[in-house]
Formats: C-alpha cells, structure tokens, sequence
C-alpha cells in the first residue's frame, strides 16, 4: 500500500532530525573543519547521497544548527517575560528549567558549546557569522528587562542589569560547557546557588488558612552572663 502523503512527511522530517543530531554531535565535538559530510551521514545512518536530498553542504547544516539555536533560545526568552509571574519568579524559574535541561539532555549541552565555538571563530560560515550578529542579543536583553522589572519591585540585587543578565548567562553556558565535558556524569547545582547571585530574600506570603510561623524568640543570655548583671 502507498504511503500516505503526511507519512511521508513524518519520515523526511525524522531523517531530517537524525541527520541534524548527528551533525550536532560532531561538530560540538570536532569542530565545523575536522567534520567531513560523510561522518555525518554515517552517524546519522543514511546513505551520503540521501543526504544530500536534504542539505547541499556541510556549511548549510551547521547554519541550520547555529539558527535553530538562536531561534529556541530567543523564543524561549520571550516566552519566558510572558509567563504571568513575577520578576523573581521567572527567574528562579529559568534556573531550575535550564539545569535541568542540562542534566537531562546531552543535546543542549552540545547546542551551548557549539554556540560557544562559533562565537570564537573567524572561519564558520558567513551566513552562520549573520545569525550570531543578529541573534545574540536577544536573550541577554529579556533577561536585563525581567532584572529591571524585578528591581523595581525590590526583589533583584540593585545592581546594573545588563551585568547581572551577562553574569546569568555566562553561569548558564559555563555549567553546559561543564556538562559537555562530563557527560551523564554530570549532576546540576542547586538552582538556589545561582538564585542568590541575583535575587534578594523574597518573604513568603502566608497559606490561606494556615496560622503564621511564630518568630524565632531573641536569644537569652546564658546563666553566668545573667547573674554577672545581677
């Protein structure tokens, strides 16, 4: 029986995607020069003309990775200053959602330091150079907006907030380019060790129904200091 034309579909699309992992793969770990089209067909497990169906070069998929990159990391920015929650919440939520994708996801990792590398060389493409310049910025900027946000309200350190946004990022891709290296041998930090380099104590509001936490009584003074004053 023929296949049905959104069977098809589905099919090119995996191919797509298995050939894109691969190069992923090989690139993070070999570099855009050392990468030949015929490894990546073959850790992508299609033939090298097959491959070709899909991208006429090296060059143009690791464009395409360098722009899905881009394009994920800025969409998940925005998506991240339209979550109906406030600055010091989409902070902390941006920490524990990006370490734990680290620790679950060698792909991510390797998106991290391939961004990384390209971001150091002179010789990737320049199609792939145009993306960086146009890119790059995005998530460091919905970052410094949610900071500001946030110290408006008193609950992000006052510090300048486009420092504080390029010390979260640098924290975010130091920790993938570790993870990189490890590999499932990494473990994610606590997201409070990072919380703390930007957020201020924020209280916690009382539970409904639920009588407050009594304060911590005043330390006393110990016996002999007690009948010293006596």
């Amino acid at each position: 029986m023929a296949r049905s034309p959104a069977l098809n579909q589905r099919l090119r699309d995996q191919r797509r995607e298995q050939i894109l992992s691969a190069a992923l793969h090989l690139f993070a770990e070999q570099g855009l020069a050392a990468t030949r089209i015929a490894a990546i067909a073959r850790a992508a497990g299609v033939a090298q003309g097959l491959l070709y169906h899909y991208f006429p070069s090296k060059e143009a998929i690791y464009v395409e990775l360098i722009r899905h990159a881009h394009d994920s990391m800025g969409e998940a920015a925005r998506a991240l200053e339209r979550l109906p929650l406030a600055p010091h919440e989409k902070i902390d939520h941006a920490l524990r959602e990006l370490l734990g994708l680290l620790e679950a996801s060698d792909d991510a990792a390797r998106y991290f330091l391939l961004v990384a590398q390209a971001g150091l060389s002179s010789a990737i493409p320049p199609a792939a150079a145009q993306v960086i310049r146009r890119q790059r910025a995005g998530p460091y900027r919905s970052i410094a907006r949610i900071l500001r946000a946030g110290q408006a309200e008193g609950t992000v350190h006052p510090h300048d907030a486009d420092a504080l946004a390029v010390l979260f990022w640098v924290a975010i891709k130091g920790l993938a380019l570790h993870r990189a290296a490890l590999g499932r041998a990494y473990r994610s930090p606590d997201p409070a060790l990072l919380s703390v380099l930007f957020l201020r104590e924020v209280p916690h509001a009382p539970v409904p129904g639920r009588p407050p936490a009594p304060r911590a009584a005043a330390p006393r003074d110990p016996p002999r200091a007690r009948r010293a004053r006596r």
